[in-house]
């Protein structure tokens, strides 16, 4: 009889032993003549020198699937312990598998093109309107990067100016001021890692979220490293956040140009950004446009809207322009 301990280091114990350790109990009965014990993400088994290797390597195999899918039900566990292969869905222009198991893909062009752009070029810059899933996308990709080893973590950061609001105004600390701002990243990491499993990545660092300010005078290396909200920098932050960027490290940067909230006096960041690195090699531009809305149908129409009104503004500022002209010449 040996003894072997087994340390599960890429899933989380909840979604591998199932609800009420269903998985775990049906493991046991797949190994009859093996005592399994299983607390946290350590798996103990007991038994002859021949059962405790194949348990193992079929725990590891397990592993693997759960890690990779976010998922592990009773027909993968039966067909892997017995050497056969899952029957399970594959989906063009996967990205990862989200919660449950639940496949996130490119759902448009646009954002297969950002995904074929994040793995030819180091920086990305990817514009657009709300709900076009540039962010989304963007954090998918990040993701699956830290998921198959390429990096060892994930940066995600935001300007903090929402609609001329200061962090001053909000009650708590610093952690509870900021919060509001990058909660739009929380909910997309929620939605691809499973709870314990976030949480132990971001108290360990390996997902780190902060505002735009805290970037300063970082090197950041084998990393993805995500600007959200890129519009409401400014130039000077837009540069010193582009400068960060470290060796084994990717940046995307997204943003919509429409929605800028700096004071008037102020020029986007993003902006000028693309203006001026513009044809620089090793950097992609991705444009999404409102066909790429992935929300609510109510959404695209409500972009549609908004910008039938921009073009009747601009067409009436236009008009007027002429005549201001004429009007100081006559007074000279």
């Amino acid at each position: 009889m040996i003894e072997q301990i087994i340390i599960l280091e890429n899933i989380d114990p909840v979604v591998f032993f199932g609800i009420n350790n269903a998985n775990l109990q049906l493991i046991k009965t797949l190994f009859p003549k093996l005592r399994i014990m299983a607390r946290g993400n350590v798996i103990k088994v007991t038994g002859n020198a021949e059962e405790v290797p194949l348990f193992e390597e079929k725990i590891r195999e397990l592993e693997k699937f759960s890690a990779e899918r976010n998922m592990l039900g009773e027909a993968a566990i039966i067909d892997i312990v017995k050497g056969k292969t899952p029957n399970v869905v594959t989906q063009d222009n996967l990205i990862i598998y989200g919660i449950n198991g639940k496949p996130i893909f490119a759902r448009t062009p646009n954002q297969q093109l950002l995904t074929d752009m994040f793995d030819k070029n180091d920086l990305v810059f990817a514009l657009g309107p709300a709900g076009s899933g540039k962010t989304y996308t963007a954090i998918a990709l990040a993701v699956k990067a830290l998921k198959n080893k390429q990096v060892k973590k994930i940066i995600l950061s935001r300007p903090a100016v929402e609609a001329g609001e200061n962090l001053g105004f909000l009650p708590g600390d610093m952690k509870d001021k900021i919060d509001p701002y990058l909660q739009p990243l929380y909910d997309a990491l929620e939605d691809m890692i499973p709870p314990m499993k976030l949480k132990d990545y971001i108290e360990n660092k390996t997902i780190q979220i902060a505002p735009l300010a805290f970037m300063r005078g970082r090197t950041l290396s084998d990393a993805v490293i995500i600007l959200d909200e890129a519009q409401n920098t400014t130039t000077l932050q837009i540069k010193m956040f582009l400068t960060r960027l470290g060796m084994n490290a990717k940046m995307i940067v997204t943003g919509d140009i429409t929605q800028i909230d700096l004071p008037p006096s102020k020029m986007s960041g993003l902006k000028h950004a693309m203006r001026i690195l513009k044809g620089v090699k090793g950097i992609g531009h991705v444009e999404f446009d409102k066909k790429d809305i992935v929300r609510h149908s109510l959404v695209q129409r409500i972009v549609e809207a908004y910008e039938k009104e921009d073009a009747r503004e601009k067409k009436d500022r236009d008009k007027q322009e002429p005549k201001s002209v004429s009007a100081k010449k006559e007074t000279n």
